[in-house]
Formats: C-alpha cells, structure tokens, sequence
C-alpha cells in the first residue's frame, strides 16, 4: 500500500509538463502582442508586408504613335491580333449556372476547324490534354478582329482570347526604308528597330502607366481598398512628308527596273525642289515589315557612300565659274590628259577632238573639267566649293545612320580625279540637296522628311516643318550657265550628247547623267566588266522653274548599262508631272511666261478669266455670280501655263464642278477652298467623284473622289 508522500510524488511529471505549456503560451502571447502593438517587426513593416503580400501591380501599355503620309493616308499603326484558348478544367465552372469551360469538345473542335484552320483530330488532340487551358495553335494565333467576333458568335462554352498587339504597315513594301519596322519584344512592348519607326523611338512610344489595387486570396478587389492608376501617354503621330501617289509611281518604277535589269542595288527618290521634302524614295532590294523579308538594314538613301562620277561635273564647273572668268566657248584638246605619270581618259577612250567646255559637260568629258580645275582654280578652293555644296558633311534630313561621304584628295591626280567625282564618295541624299541650289537659284534648300508631329490625344502640333534655306551661295549667273549646260545633256543631238535618253518630249526636264567604277573588295581593285559601275542620274524639271528634283543610281545592272535607270526615271517624272499638274502639253516659250497672281477679289469674273487665259492658265468658276470673292491662288505666287485657278463667285448656292481628270492635290485645294471634307480611293486621276457636277454643297460634304493612275483621255 503506498503512503501520501509516495502518491504526491507521482504528480510531478504532469506538473512540469503543465509548467511547459504556461511557459510556451506566454511566448506565444508576447509574439501575438508584439506583432500587434508594433509597426515593425524584426525591421519588417507589417503593415507595408500585409498590403503587398495582396496587391497586384499591372502595366498599363501606352498606345505607339501612327504614320501618315503628308495627306493623312496611314502607313503604320498598332492593330489587336488575338490567341485562342480553351479552358478545359471544370473547376473554372464551379458553382455557375453557366458552363465556363468546354463542354462538348468533339462539337467546339467541328464548329472551330474551318474558322481557324486545323483539322477536327488536331483541335481534339489539344482539347484532350490534362491542363487547365491550352492555346489552339498554330491556327488559332494571330488572328484578326473580325475573325474573333466570327467565333464569338458560335457562343462556344470555355472559349476565350487573349489579346495582343502589333505593328502593322497596311502597305506592305511601300517606302520600307523610310518607315523602318517595329518589332515586338519579348517584354510585351514594341520597339523601333529601323527608318523613322527607330529614329524617333522615343516620341512614338509613348509612356506606359500603371494600375494597383488590392485583392484577396480568390483574385477579387476587395472593397473600399485604395486603387492607385496612372493613366499611359499614348505616343505622338508622326506625318511624313512622303506623297503616297509619287511613291506608287516610284514603286512601281523600281520593281519593273528590277525585274528586268537586276541590279545590285538600286535607289531612286523624288523631292520637291523649293521646299526640300521628300515625297518618295524606293529602293532594291527592298522588304515588307510585316514579313520582316529583310536582306539589307541600310537605308541607300542616306547610308551609301559612293563615287558620285559625272554628276558631280555640275559642282566642279560651278566651282570653277564661280572662282574665275569661265569662258565656254574656248576649246580644248579632248581625248586625254597627263597628271605626272599618270593618264586620265576620256570616257570613249580616244575623245571628240578640239572641242569647247560648253562641250564637254554635254559630252561628260573628264579632260575639260580637269583642264578648267587645273588652270583656273587649285585644290582647296576645289574642297571648299565642295563643302560649301553640302558635301562631306551630314544634311541633318530625319532619317537614321546617315553617313557624311568622304573628300579626301591630295594629290594632283586626287584633285583631278575628285573634279569628276572618282576617289570621293557621296550619298544620294547630298546630291539632292545640292541639286536645290541650281533649283533655288543659288541658294541651298535642307532635305525634309517629317512634315509634323501631333500628340494623339488632343491634336496638338508639337512640331511642324519649316523651310531652312540658305543665304546666297551661287550667284544667278552660275545657276542659270550650269541649267543651260544641263539643258544640253538631255536635249543634245550631238554624237557624245549623254543624257539623250532622259528628254521627254515638253516636259523640259534637266540633268547630268554618272558613271563610276565601284571598288571590289575581294578584288583589290576596282571592279572591272561591261555593267561592272553605278549609274547616276542628277535631274529636275521643268527648268526655268524647277519643281521637281530627282536623283537615281543603279549598281551593276545585269545587261544594257544605263537604260534601266533612264527608263525608271523618264515613266517616274511623266506619272509625277501629269499627277501635280505640272505642264506637259505647252512648248518653252509657254513655260517660261509667268504670271504673278493678284488679287482678284472683287474684280468681275469675266475680266479675271480672260486676264488668265492670255497666259494659258486654266480656269473653274464656283457659281453664276458676275464677282470673285475668293480664289485658290495665292497673291504673288508664281502660275505658269497650264496651271489651274478656282474662283469662287458671290452666288449664295455653290456647286460643285466636274473634277473628272484633276490631280489629287487640285481636288485638295479646290475642298480647302470651299471647306468641305474629302477622301479619296485610290491614286493618280480622277474618274469619278461622290457629288455630281452642279450639285449644291454645304459645309457638311463629303466629296469622295476615285482616282486612277493613268486617266483614259
């Protein structure tokens, strides 16, 4: 029988256990306590953890930035593509009354096939696998809006889509390396990677926000939580100064010259000659930025540096008039000329005799020009004339990786070389600025290729083109000499006349025509062969007032040398002369008589219309009223023959008149001056318009005008 103290004894192990328990619940109390009475705890803000343990942060992406052409025309823009998917867990279902996930997939995958393109048995393959949701791909990616809203309609349980973004140049191979391309990056964001699309990168793209809420352990907001959101800035549009209708003409110039002649590479690019923007430039080999079929990341336009050859006789003999007393009609002994010991040629190897100067620009002799540089003027003036020009240096035109060319000559036999444009390099985007100065009469007019920048949001212009003109750099005289000699290149009947194949009849283009040797650099030495050069053409039109300047060269073409890039340019400058109402029909005389408009407000109508018609400028009366009381052109603008002038009479009711045949940018002004809106289908002529002639208009009117690129007469 055991005694008390034995039976006390036997509660001492419950006891420590008991003591263990108080001791640990104690701890338990002051850690409760702690982490409730104190905002941090062990260095953590609690409160700060508690709330990100449940926030979500998501980016909202800025909108990138459009392209217009200079009329408005979009050339890229971002578009919505969608993913297919399927959600094949029932959990997602759960307790809704609604089927959330696929419920009959044999039926889902027959209704889906033909819309998506994929067979039944391949949608049955992905809709059969153990996951929670699956993409129905390859077909079921990238699909278009209106493909979506196809396959929303079969009200298909468990189908959804994920919607995505890209770039999209509703052109195709248009101007590819004027707009670049924009890529999709693996970020999710899309990024300029080439042309404007990468220039201006940080104006296009805009800048993302950002949205945070809190959510609870379901993925639901939770109520009466704060929302922080700040909004995206969607990138700003940018308007090119490219005209759509001159780049058609030049695009489809350049894919016939390359189907037919091959070249190596070839670029041809059009600007207007008194403003310096560009209104198209095409390029092979070219690509689509869609497709990404890219083979060269340069742009030739601004990044070929090359030996110019004979175009750049036009600035050698500016140059040399412009420094001495030149003389045209003295001659020369043609055929060659000994510079120490070296011999330079003339193009035909043996020369035309004892010809004039004036000759030999049209005859594209190197003796003379290397005669006039040798006696009238010496190697740095020769460098300084050329800079002066604008070469061996960057223009500063909008476009990305622009090269600045090279001078270096030295040498006797460099000075001489340089003088017709071998051993230096240029690029054509400096010999269409330097054509501005022949066009402008001495001064030198900036290439441009932005036309304005305009934020997308409120159509604010945040930047616009401004002309930059230079001071008087070459005097009168020496333009009007070197258009004379140009004059002779083209029109020429002489046996070396070298620009034969670039006069069209009444249209009275200019020019200077280049061969060059390239260098081949496996080689060692320049390239030798028949069709082994770059071919150049220097132009504008028409001539007495330039409005148009165009520059094309052609690398190693695959057979008959030079006919190739003459052919691009003479269809080029006919499409572009009849499609800005630039005069083809008149002869010289015709051209050359200007007229300065006035104003004619208030002036009667039939006064006004007989003044134009003495000076063949063309005619379009708004209204039966006997006075003028607006007009389309500007006073003291300059109109030539064949220019069209809209007057507007004091007639309450204004009609409409026939445009059938008028130029996109006539029917432009014509809806400028009567402020209506216009859209048009189409390029080149008009064959037909939305509003009849003699219709009434009002301010609310639409005209909608479709226009084809060579009208039937």
């Amino acid at each position: 029988m055991k005694t008390r103290k034995e039976k006390n004894q036997s509660w001492s192990f419950p006891g420590k256990v008991f003591i263990t328990f108080l001791v640990f619940i104690l701890i338990l109390f002051v850690q409760y306590a702690y982490v409730a009475l104190f905002p941090s705890v062990y260095g953590i803000n609690m409160e700060k953890f508690a709330s990100n343990r449940y926030t979500v942060s998501s980016i909202l992406r800025a909108k990138r930035g459009n392209l217009f052409d200079s009329e408005g025309n979009l050339l890229a823009l971002n578009v919505s593509s969608y993913t297919v998917i399927a959600y094949l867990s029932e959990s997602r279902t759960g307790s809704s009354k609604i089927p959330l996930h696929v419920v009959d997939k044999q039926a889902t995958a027959e209704a889906l096939s033909p819309l998506i393109n994929m067979s039944v048995e391949t949608i049955l393959g992905l809709l059969n696998r153990n996951a929670y949701q699956v993409e129905l791909g390859p077909g079921g990616r990238g699909i278009t809006e209106l493909k979506k809203e196809e396959i929303e309609d079969l009200n298909l349980p468990g189908i959804d889509f994920i919607e995505d973004q890209k770039r999209y140049y509703p052109n195709g191979d248009f101007a590819s390396y004027i707009l670049g391309y924009a890529k999709k990056q693996e970020d999710g964001t899309i990024l300029g990677e080439l042309g404007i699309e990468s220039k201006y990168e940080s104006i296009l793209k805009g800048t993302d926000g950002s949205t945070q809420y809190q959510q609870d352990r379901y993925g639901y907001k939770i109520p009466d939580t704060p929302e922080t959101t700040i909004e995206p800035i969607d990138g700003s549009d940018i308007y090119l100064t490219i005209d759509s209708g001159v780049q058609r003409f030049l695009e489809s110039a350049m894919k016939e010259n390359n189907k037919k002649y091959s070249p190596e590479w070839a670029v041809l690019t059009v600007m207007d000659a008194k403003t310096g923007k560009i209104l198209g430039s095409s390029t092979t080999p070219s690509y689509d930025p869609n497709i990404l079929n890219i083979t060269n990341y340069e742009n030739p336009l601004v990044t070929y540096a090359y030996e110019p050859g004979s175009t750049m006789k036009i600035y050698s003999y500016m140059c040399v008039m412009e420094n001495s007393n030149y003389n045209g009609e003295l001659t020369y002994k043609s055929g060659h000329i000994d510079i120490g010991e070296e011999s330079i040629q003339d193009w035909n190897g043996k020369g035309w005799g004892h010809i004039t100067y004036d000759l030999g620009f049209e005859y594209s002799s190197n003796v003379a020009i290397v005669e006039l540089v040798q006696q009238n003027i010496n190697k740095q003036i020769l460098k300084e004339c050329y800079q002066k020009y604008g070469f061996g240096q960057l223009t500063g035109v909008e476009l990305s990786r622009e090269q600045s060319g090279s001078l270096k000559f030295n040498y006797p036999i460099e000075v001489a070389t340089a003088s017709f444009g071998q051993g230096i390099a240029t690029t054509p985007i400096q010999n269409l600025q330097a054509l501005t100065i022949i066009a402008n009469n001495g001064k030198m007019v900036k290439p441009k290729i932005i036309e304005k920048i305009v934020d997308s949001k409120t159509g604010e212009i945040t930047y616009e083109y401004s002309l930059d003109m230079s001071e008087q750099i070459v005097s009168v005289e020496t333009i009007n000499k070197i258009k004379e000699l140009m004059n002779n290149v083209v029109t020429g009947e002489n046996e070396g006349t070298t620009g034969r194949l670039y006069n069209i009849e009444g249209l009275d283009i200019i020019g200077k025509t280049g061969t060059s040797q390239y260098y081949d650099i496996e080689g060692g030495g320049y390239s030798t062969g028949k069709n082994n050069y770059i071919y150049s053409f220097a132009g504008m039109f028409p001539k007495d007032n330039p409005e148009i300047i165009i520059y094309g060269s052609v690398k190693n073409p695959s057979w008959n040398t030079s006919v190739g890039l003459a052919n691009m340019v003479t269809t080029v400058s006919k499409d572009i002369a009849k499609y800005l109402n630039i005069n083809m029909e008149t002869n010289k005389d015709d051209l050359t008589k200007e007229y300065i408009v006035e104003s004619f407000i208030n002036n009667d109508v039939d006064d006004v219309v007989k003044k134009l018609q003495d000076y063949g400028i063309k005619t379009t009366i708004i209204g039966e009223g006997n006075k003028v009381i607006r007009q389309s052109a500007m006073v003291n603008s300059t109109l030539l023959s064949g220019d069209r002038v809209v007057l507007i009479t004091n007639d309450k009711n204004i009609t409409m008149p026939s445009v059938r045949g008028w130029s996109r940018r006539e029917i432009i002004i014509l809806c400028d001056l009567l402020n209506i809106k216009y859209e048009f289908e189409g390029y080149g002529y008009a064959i037909s318009q939305s509003i009849a002639a003699g219709e009434v208009i009002n301010k609310d009117t639409v005209l909608t005008t479709i226009l084809e690129s060579k009208l039937e007469e």
